[in-house]
């Protein structure tokens, strides 16, 4: 099979779908990979990294597009991209269609098929393809939070962890889940007064196990956020519905509640976002103010630690782009149950529930399209 990496084209985006690693096993199975030159430059891998590793280098995303059979990237394809695709390819990349209408119309009517990192769901419901993203995402918003609440970057001018005499900051995390779990950890690490909300019981009860005694877990409810909210210095949306657009749990009119230079990171903003104020921004641009509250939605927050993001993503992506390669993207769905979830439109037509229900399009059971 012919592997296409092209370079990502997306805003401040540096990482790449393939590390020289990753080529050198695509190639040891026989499979031709071919590389947009530059495509890890962003990341630490040079193109003598690839070459060595076996990868034809070629100059431009055209030669990428028109030779390969599967396309690999870090996020969604840009329009100028989809214009290149065909009926008879694959790609394997970071979609979240259910929060943009306009790409996910525009990439069914290419005809291509989409398989989604954000959806391909193993047996235990986990997320193997998303959690090493998320885990960063979790990471990065404490960090990123912690910067906001900066005078100097619109917030209230409070140091998360305190000083003895003074009081920490007070976090709170929507969602329990593999963002939530990394955020409180990474919060509660440096000193602030941590509260974890879901609606999962089990999880909450998992997480007052493993947390440290500066968490406290709470049942979500309206209630209970009208309750947090007027003590949130950091407020982290972790939200997550697989494949479907989150819900927004705070809303326009809960802002105020909220204390001038508080700050708002939500991670969840690719998937439509769980604060209804917030709409995605850009590294170059990350912030703004919604009355009085500084809002952080960049919508590729891993993006700005590329090295560490691709080596994280490609240790999980690199064992299903090889059984796509070695048997072919159908057999390897048919085989595969987990990737066969990933399958969100094949041939123009929508094979993710979550993804049709947002936008009310006709949906195909995904086994039944691909039989």
């Amino acid at each position: 099979m012919v592997i296409g990496v092209p370079k990502e084209i997306k805003a401040q985006e540096n990482r790449v779908a393939l590390t020289p690693i990753g080529a050198e096993k695509l190639t040891s199975h026989g499979h031709h990979v071919l590389m947009q030159q530059d495509a890890g430059i962003g990341c630490g891998f040079d193109d003598e990294d690839y070459r060595q590793s076996g990868a034809e280098l070629l100059a431009s995303p055209e030669e990428i597009f028109e030779r390969a059979d599967l396309i690999v990237k870090v996020k969604e394809p840009q329009p100028a991209e989809i214009d290149m695709l065909d009926d008879e390819q694959v790609v394997f990349t970071y979609f979240h269609f259910a929060a943009d209408r306009e790409l996910t119309e525009r990439f069914r009517d290419s005809g291509a098929t989409a398989v989604a990192y954000e959806t391909v769901q193993n047996s235990s419901s986990e997320l193997p393809l998303l959690t090493p993203m998320s885990e960063v995402a979790g990471r990065m918003a404490v960090q990123e939070g912690a910067r906001s609440l900066e005078v100097g970057h619109g917030g209230r001018g409070v140091l998360l962890g305190g000083v003895p005499g003074v009081e920490p900051a007070t976090v709170t995390v929507l969602g329990g889940g593999t963002v939530g779990y990394n955020a409180a950890r990474i919060a509660a690490g440096m000193g602030a007064n941590v509260f974890i909300l879901d609606i999962d019981l089990n999880r909450l009860r998992y997480l007052s196990d493993v947390m440290p005694a500066n968490v406290s877990t709470l049942y979500s409810s309206p209630a209970t956020l009208r309750e947090l909210l007027p003590r949130t210095d950091l407020l982290i949306g972790a939200v997550l519905v697989v494949g479907a657009k989150t819900p927004h749990l705070v809303t326009r009119e809960m802002l105020s509640f909220m204390r001038t230079g508080s700050v708002i990171i939500d991670v969840a903003v690719d998937q439509g976002g769980c604060v209804e104020t917030c709409h995605p921004t850009t590294h170059e641009n990350p912030t703004y103010v919604v009355d009085g509250v500084v809002h952080y939605c960049v919508a590729n927050m891993p993006g700005a630690v590329p090295n560490t993001s691709t080596l994280a993503l490609t240790n999980s992506t690199l064992p299903y782009i090889v059984l796509m390669a070695d048997l072919g993207c159908l057999p390897a769905m048919r085989q595969n149950k987990a990737l066969l979830k990933g399958l969100n439109t094949y041939h123009r037509q929508i094979t993710h529930a979550g993804v049709a229900d947002a936008f009310g399009f006709d949906f195909i059971d995904p086994q039944t399209a691909i039989s």
